[in-house]
């Protein structure tokens, strides 16, 4: 193994000296291919939807797109107005005023409806009447009494367009199915969130102009909620690159005190981050949670391999003066462990690229690609870079007299974990313990509006709206019959019907139905309209044929409200049930309830679910399946690589021990604070496993050559930490305050994964200050100069 790692360390060497005497020519091409990728940056863009979470293969989002050519998108803004006055005549003119200006401004609107044009179907001279609930505007008090006596009563208004005590009525606004413009294949597709943005944003504009005391409105809605994620997300992103930057140049001016320093790992990472973007527009994916992380991602991960090649650069070049030979010593010597560091960190983020879940597996594939061409591009342009500019050789004295304070640091850590190696063990062996029990009480979660802090406007909004409507969201439930005309059946209508009254009657923990709906209540409006308007025939007829003529007689009446609730053959029905926006895991509890209750009731016929609530329930299925693939599958690519790469079982398997410690003892800590494993926080192990072992093999690549020139564990554990101690700190530094900087976002879940990942790299280096050296003394003895040689350690 010895000679092969000569070989590929002399491999270094030429290809740095290479591109050292041939820099014009490297920085050429390497120009036009970064300028190439570049060019395609214009067409990235963000995608916040529901539906953006699943691949499109996914068959949850295949039945939801079914259901959205049928039925259209259940998808709507909810603006909710409180008033203890709503049926008086200031209020109604002023809400058929805002009706009628959202109807006419707002941009991608399919559908609007509110009290002024809810439907109203009565019988008057044997003749069906439908039309709007102010077609005829009260003019009196008695008009008005019987306006709000009729909409009280009526029983699909009460929890869908007015609340049970009256005080507070709702617009829906229904976005248009698909974008006005196809995508560039010519085919459909949904709003973008700039167009989405764009409706959320007249609708506020225009519902500010109407706001009053006894007129307060509040949006709700995952149209709404998308608009808000998108706002944070892109704020969050712009501030994330600039802090992040900021550090970098801070933390890289401390350790070399100097501007090529600084610029140069700078320059390398920005121009990979940038191609990374330009490569996820070029291949059609968009920016979504979670790969928002992305940028200041791959900007804290891709300056590690610029740091320890410059680190190792500048301590030959300030001793002896040459440039390229400080370039091709540098190479040499780390550019076996860099290949290293990054496969593993690579290998840890390609665990997620089989994820169900669209944005973990974008993230996956892409934020490995970032930190690869960070890799390749600090491999081609960084010696090309040292060969292109000025560099004055610093006396290696003064260097020295600055770096005495970080040395004793390292050595006191150095005498610590070799002269007390079994205390070091029994105490972390302790603390995994200890962190074992947290991790037994971890939950599961995806909640997208928990996302936001308790005060921020849209969160405090929905829940108020939740509670006093009975829900914002909807499963959406397709019957089908399997046959033309099969909904004149009254057995099914009446089943339909019952379903509706036993769905309103569930709850689970603080789940409820507030509502459910089909075409069973045009059906009983039409019945009672053509029976003199009497209550008592407020209800399905038992004849077939009387059912499909009173249907007919509703499509005739110029209504168009039955094409939302079934097919044109009668052969499918739309089942409605609204909710309250909740944790997804609730809804993965509740849905399987109301899919046996069908089951069991409608035998004969195809259902389906579907809808926001069955997507989000499905983006936590993935999601839980896609966190147990990627724990064992970065474990097992990690484990096979550092066995690998540091050429044999035994080191290569006690290796990972320090590495593990830090993700156990992260979980631990999740769980102790009660935070949720949710998108983000999943995403936490296996990131961290594949930075923190970066450390690890710096570590194990000069122990190794350390303990073979002296046979010494100690004296190889010190020189070891002398060596490369010094960037260990400064990379995890690095990652730790890029990692930090989350914990400024808009969103709980982004500061919960920020600081939480910073925990798991500090705890990191930690384990390899002490854990690893501890190891690495126990299990490696004292042998003479020759013997180990000969052998090897721990063979």
């Amino acid at each position: 193994m010895k000679s092969i790692r000569k070989t590929i360390e002399e491999k270094f060497e030429d290809v740095a000296r290479i591109i050292y005497r041939h820099k014009i020519t490297t920085l050429v091409v390497m120009s036009c291919v970064i300028a190439a990728l570049l060019s395609q940056l214009s067409s990235l863009t963000m995608d916040m939807s529901t539906e953006g979470f699943l691949h499109k293969d996914d068959p949850a989002l295949q039945a939801y797109n079914r259901f959205r050519d049928q039925f259209g998108r259940d998808e709507i803004i909810v603006a909710a107005i409180q008033s203890q006055n709503i049926f008086d005549a200031e209020f109604l003119k002023r809400l058929q005023q805002l009706h009628e200006e959202l109807e006419t401004q707002i941009p991608y609107l399919e559908d609007l409806t509110s009290l002024v044009n809810a439907r109203s179907t009565r019988g008057e001279n044997d003749e069906l009447i439908v039309e709007d609930l102010l077609e005829h505007f009260p003019e009196n008090r008695t008009e008005t009494a019987a306006l709000k006596e009729r909409t009280l009563n009526n029983a699909l208004y009460k929890n869908l367009l007015i609340s049970e005590d009256g005080t507070c009525t709702v617009i829906l606004l229904q976005p248009v199915h698909y974008a006005p413009e196809p995508d560039e294949y010519g085919e459909k597709r949904p709003l973008s969130d700039e167009e989405n943005s764009v409706m959320v944003r007249t609708v506020q504009e225009i519902i500010q102009r109407y706001e009053a005391e006894e007129f307060r409105i509040s949006l709700a809605g995952s149209p709404v909620v998308i608009h808000f994620l998108t706002r944070s997300i892109a704020k969050d992103m712009q501030s994330f690159m600039g802090l992040a930057l900021l550090t970098i140049v801070v933390l890289l001016f401390l350790m070399f005190r100097r501007i090529s320093g600084v610029l140069l790992p700078l320059v390398i990472v920005l121009l990979s981050l940038l191609s990374t973007l330009g490569l996820m527009a070029a291949f059609g994916a968009t920016l979504k949670p979670p790969t928002q992380i992305l940028p200041s991602f791959l900007l804290a991960v891709g300056v590690g391999t610029s740091v320890h090649i410059l680190a190792l650069f500048f301590h030959y070049f300030e001793r002896h003066g040459q440039k390229e030979e400080a370039t091709v010593y540098a190479m040499g010597h780390s550019g076996l462990a860099v290949v290293m560091t990054n496969m593993t960190t690579a290998g840890g983020l390609f665990s997620f690229i089989g994820a169900e879940v669209a944005p973990v597996s974008d993230l996956g594939t892409f934020a490995a690609i970032g930190v690869l061409l960070a890799f390749v591009y600090t491999l081609l342009l960084l010696p090309a870079l040292l060969a292109l500019i000025p560099i004055r050789s610093k006396k290696a004295a003064a260097r020295e007299q600055r770096q005495t304070r970080i040395d004793r640091l390292l050595t006191g850590i150095g005498n610590i974990a070799t002269g007390r190696p079994w205390t070091i063990l029994a105490v972390s062996t302790l603390m995994l313990a200890l962190s074992i029990i947290p991790i037994s009480s971890l939950r599961f979660s995806h909640h997208p509006l928990e996302w936001f802090p308790k005060e921020n406007a849209i969160r405090r909004a929905t829940e108020r709206i939740d509670a006093v409507m009975r829900g914002t969201l909807t499963l959406e439930v397709v019957l089908d019959t399997g046959r033309e005309n099969g909904l004149y059946d009254p057995d099914i209508l009446q089943r339909l019907e019952q379903a509706a009254a036993d769905f309103e009657d569930m709850e689970h923990e603080n789940l409820y139905i507030g509502k459910a709906w089909s075409i069973t209540s045009i059906v009983k409006e039409t019945n009672r309209a053509l029976h003199e308007n009497r209550e008592g025939f407020y209800k399905i007829p038992r004849n077939r044929q009387l059912i499909a003529q009173e249907l007919l007689l509703f499509e005739m009446s110029g209504s168009d409200d039955l094409e939302d609730l079934v097919d044109n053959q009668f052969s499918m029905a739309r089942f409605t049930v609204k909710v309250p926006f909740k944790d997804a895991y609730q809804y993965s509890l509740f849905i399987p309830r109301l899919q046996a209750y069908f089951s069991a009731h409608f035998p004969d016929a195809k259902v389906e679910f579907t809808g926001m609530m069955m997507l989000l329930a499905q983006v936590l299925s993935s999601s839980l399946h896609t966190m147990l693939r990627s724990y064992i599958t970065a474990l097992l690519v990690i484990t096979t690589l550092m066995i690998l790469l540091i050429g044999t079982f035994r080191i290569g398997l006690v290796s990972m021990i320090p590495n593990l410690f830090p993700i156990l003892l992260t979980l631990g800590v999740l769980g102790a604070l009660s935070f949720p494993l949710d998108m983000f926080t999943m995403l936490i192990a296996s990131i961290a496993i594949g930075l923190a072992v970066d450390d690890t093999i710096h570590f194990m690549h000069n122990f190794r050559r350390y303990y073979e020139e002296s046979g010494d564990p100690v004296t190889a554990v010190h020189e070891t930490l002398q060596s490369t101690g010094r960037a260990m700190l400064v990379t995890s530094l690095v990652l730790s305050l890029g990692f930090f900087i989350y914990s400024f976002a808009t969103m709980n879940n982004v500061r919960c994964f920020g600081l939480l990942t910073t925990f798991a790299i500090l705890a990191a280096l930690l384990a390899d200050y002490f854990i690893t050296p501890a190891l690495m003394v126990i299990l490696n003895p004292k042998h003479c100069h020759g013997h180990e040689q000969e052998h090897g350690p721990a063979e």
